[in-house]
């Protein structure tokens, strides 16, 4: 039986998964929501609503965190099946499908990506999801599918950049030179300062032999 967790340990479960999923993650979900995903409405949803799932979660994370995979899966069935609507969930499978990539098994990951695009709370997940999803397609040979993804999403606020970029490197792996030039374009000009790195993303135009922006030179 695992512990019940209070709000503030709750809370710094969230905090702890944003940093370990970087600063453009952290920025994309400020922007998508403009200010209104915080920690007041993670605590609402927390107060109102079976609080075991903050434990199932803290339980998996610590399982994956020691190489557990196999008996990470039972807390994350147990979140998938009771609190699918929940951030735990969501936060979970994404976890988890970065587990699955690293033991390479993208399949499976394939799965938990596609859970998260459909299930994910709040919105802004389902987006990072589909991201995530887009780029591993791409990895597996399959860019048209990468491609109608990205192309699939209503609203990628906070996360153009990101979309930007992986749409570049779909058009890349197709030899559409200019089609790749200007998604990386994109990219830059839609970058948020201090989010993302644009370093590599003027390096991907200088290998097209493409302008590179002044504000979009390097350092």
């Amino acid at each position: 039986m695992v512990d019940i967790y209070d709000p503030n340990e709750q809370e710094e479960v969230v905090k702890k998964w944003l940093r370990d999923n970087g600063s453009a993650i952290v920025m994309g979900l400020v922007i998508a929501f403009g200010g209104l995903f915080g920690f007041k409405q993670w605590q609402s949803w927390q107060f109102n609503s079976k609080q075991q799932a903050s434990a199932e979660f803290e339980v998996m994370s610590d399982l994956l965190t020691d190489g557990q995979l196999d008996a990470a899966m039972a807390n994350f069935q147990t979140l998938k099946d009771e609190y699918a609507k929940s951030p735990y969930a969501s936060l979970a499978a994404l976890q988890m499908a970065r587990a699955r990539i690293e033991a390479q098994q993208p399949d499976l990951a394939i799965t938990l990506y596609r859970f998260v695009i459909d299930n994910g709370y709040p919105k802004a997940l389902s987006v990072v999801a589909r991201e995530r999803l887009a780029r591993l397609m791409l990895d597996q040979g399959q860019p048209e599918e990468a491609l109608e993804l990205l192309d699939g999403v209503s609203d990628s606020s906070g996360f153009e950049s990101r979309y930007a970029e992986v749409r570049g490197d779909i058009y890349f792996s197709q030899g559409k030179s200019d089609d790749a030039i200007a998604a990386y374009l994109e990219a830059l000009d839609t970058m948020e300062a201090g989010v993302g790195d644009r370093d590599a993303l003027v390096l991907k135009l200088e290998s097209l032999g493409a302008d590179i922006p002044e504000d979009g030179t390097q350092s």
